[in-house]
């Protein structure tokens, strides 16, 4: 029997948003299996919270469904949209899912009213919820969820990983407002740009300690039908931009190269970007990506300190992230650079460190600020912080929503030996220096704008806030030139870190640079023989590789244009 299935997407406060993933890939299920899917978009049209229950009175559904993740923002939301929804006179069935509840169901449940807490990866779990719902069976036989029974928490065991993730029922895109979504503002995004985020993997192959991940391990979708889907978006919808969503695109070099010669082979017109991980990065591999259409990498660097790195256990060097960004700069691609300050070990010197790599290797492609980190519920740190007495042991989920986490810009709990002032002081010299320089590389900038404009009549030019004209090379070319800037600057808004994520919530461009002449450079050189140039360098930095280290074991042997010194 088919159910009326309503998904509840809430307001970022944005006039653009991102496409509501975990929504589509839960809505793809559902829809498989006949189920009647809506949508309450509140994203799109701002509704009041309170709305929601005349909406609700008006249209009777089965099941609603709220997905959030961790954050006192999506916590304020999801307590306001429960009350509106528990005051429907035709009430759903409410689920809750996501990062947010998924660590801490009791106390979910307790503040929202909700009948059930979906836990971890939703699509068996969900399937198997709503039979469960249909047929009136015991909730016990369904994997993954949490619900209260008696006032007592009941639990199931997670549902089994989809390791296949290209069994997955497609996406059911002409469910929901394409037009909309696309108008997503990214880095480096052209004015004609349509933009639309991707998962191209699931999970991470890391354990940093301030991260919290539903489930472990990392799983890969394959390249040819990942291709497949971009090809869809990009002749369905228009989509020229794709932003790689997942923790780590990057999760090995070979699962890099796969994705590079599948776009390289398609020579489907459509620029991307990925979160990816220093780690892997050499200069031949970041030139494979910037010739398959990679434009911007978002790296996860957190800190410059050795000790504060060992202690997040992020698994990098300083000199491993220099030599990777400088890379990154080199071939043409646009680095994000991520950091948090407040883990254990930071101090004065260490925010020094931060400021000064951030300076140095800005590309002012975004706007970048510091946040103090955050100890995440089902983190490392949130169990930490627990134990050192900086969330209450007894309630720690009530400590940290109610009264510790009540804004991303604020301390949460402070792990470092500083005292809040002290904290704070660091925070406010550390941001006010970075949007110093950021304004101030703007500001040259324009006013070399406005030189060429009078001095050369451009007649070309569109306006300020359209950019220049082509003999001016728009916002990409001769003003960053003039003006000594390493790349790009443009004024963008937002995009700093938020809850852990990339804020995109403000927007980068304004409606009438949105709609300008500004054509988008395409995917660079999208040629099979990058491919082949790519595997040739790869060879030689092995060999290099293994003849510094054959070296290294034996200093004072003779090898072929090594002789020894007569000293």
């Amino acid at each position: 029997m088919a159910s009326r299935v309503l998904f509840v997407v809430y307001d970022n406060g944005s006039y653009d948003n991102e496409f509501p993933m975990g929504v589509g890939a839960l809505a793809a299920v559902l829809k498989k299996q006949g189920h009647e899917i809506a949508l309450w978009n509140q994203d799109i049209h701002h509704y009041p919270d309170s709305s929601l229950t005349d909406f609700l009175d008006k249209n009777k559904f089965d099941v609603l469904i709220l997905s959030l993740i961790a954050g006192y923002y999506q916590y304020q939301k999801m307590k306001n949209l429960s009350k509106a929804i528990n005051n429907s006179k035709n009430r759903p069935y409410y689920i809750m899912g996501g990062y947010g509840p998924t660590p801490e169901p009791e106390f979910f449940i307790k503040k929202s009213g909700c009948d059930v807490v979906c836990m971890g990866e939703g699509e068996v779990t969900i399937s198997k919820l709503m039979d469960a719902i249909e047929n009136k069976t015991p909730l016990k036989n369904v994997p993954g969820i949490a619900w209260l029974e008696d006032g007592k928490l009941q639990q199931t065991p997670r549902a089994p990983l989809i390791h296949d993730l290209d069994s997955l029922p497609p996406v059911p895109y002409e469910l929901f407002p394409m037009h909309y979504y696309r108008m997503l503002r990214m880095p480096k995004v052209k004015s004609t740009d349509f933009c639309f985020p991707l998962m191209s993997a699931r999970g991470c192959s890391f354990k940093c300690t301030f991260c919290y991940r539903m489930d472990p391990g990392y799983r890969m979708r394959l390249p040819e039908p990942l291709l497949d889907e971009v090809e869809m978006l990009h002749k369905d919808y228009g989509i020229t931009y794709i932003c790689f969503q997942d923790d780590l695109l990057m999760s090995s070099v070979e699962h890099t190269e796969a994705v590079c010669l599948e776009f390289l082979k398609r020579g489907v017109p459509v620029v991307w970007t990925c979160n990816g991980r220093l780690n892997y990065c050499s200069e031949e591999l970041l030139q494979l990506m910037k010739d398959a259409g990679c434009i911007f990498i978002n790296y996860g660097i957190e800190s410059m300190d050795q000790k504060v790195l060992n202690n997040m256990k992020k698994g990098l060097r300083p000199e491993m992230i220099i030599r990777g960004v400088e890379d990154t700069l080199k071939v043409g691609i646009s680095p994000g650079l991520n950091f948090i300050f407040g883990n254990k070990g930071d101090n004065k010197k260490t925010i020094n460190s931060t400021v000064d790599f951030m300076i140095k290797y800005d590309d002012f492609a975004q706007k970048r600020t510091i946040r103090p980190v955050t100890p995440y519920p089902g983190s490392p740190l949130y169990y930490d912080a627990i134990e050192m007495g900086l969330l209450d042991k007894d309630n720690p989920a009530e400590d940290f929503y109610e009264r510790k986490h009540l804004n991303s810009d604020l301390i949460c709990c402070n792990f470092t030996e500083l005292s809040d002032e002290e904290f704070y002081e660091c925070l406010r010299w550390a941001n006010s220096t970075l949007m110093k320089n950021y304004y101030d590389k703007q500001k040259i900038s324009t006013l070399a704008q406005i030189d060429h404009l009078y001095k050369e009549k451009d007649v070309t030019f569109r306006g300020f806030r359209h950019g220049v004209g082509k003999d001016g090379q728009g916002k990409d070319g001769l003003f960053i030139k003039q003006s000594n800037m390493k790349s790009k600057a443009i004024t963008l808004e937002g995009n700093e870190i938020m809850d852990g994520l990339v804020n995109w919530e403000s927007s980068q461009s304004g409606d009438s640079e949105r709609f300008s002449q500004e054509t988008n450079n395409t995917n660079g050189n999208k040629k099979l023989t990058s491919f082949d140039f790519y595997l040739k360098k790869k060879k030689i930095r092995a060999a290099t590789k293994k003849a510094n280290k054959k070296k290294a074991i034996n200093p004072n042997k003779k090898t072929p244009g090594n002789k020894l010194s007569a000293n």
